[in-house]
């Protein structure tokens, strides 16, 4: 269940912030949200692993 939430809330900050880059194109934005996302995505699906 707790892999279901966090699947659904890195959905939602991609879906927030790829607004944010479709009506305001710019590039230092970005590589702003994609340095954004890398971290997110490290933080919840790297560097926190299910103990065993």
């Amino acid at each position: 269940m707790e892999r279901i939430v966090t699947i659904i809330a890195f959905i939602t900050l991609c879906g927030f912030l790829g607004v944010l880059v479709f009506k305001l194109p710019r590039l230092d934005l970005g590589a702003v949200v994609a340095l954004t996302v890398l971290m997110a995505f490290y933080d919840l699906f790297i560097h926190k692993r299910p103990e065993q």
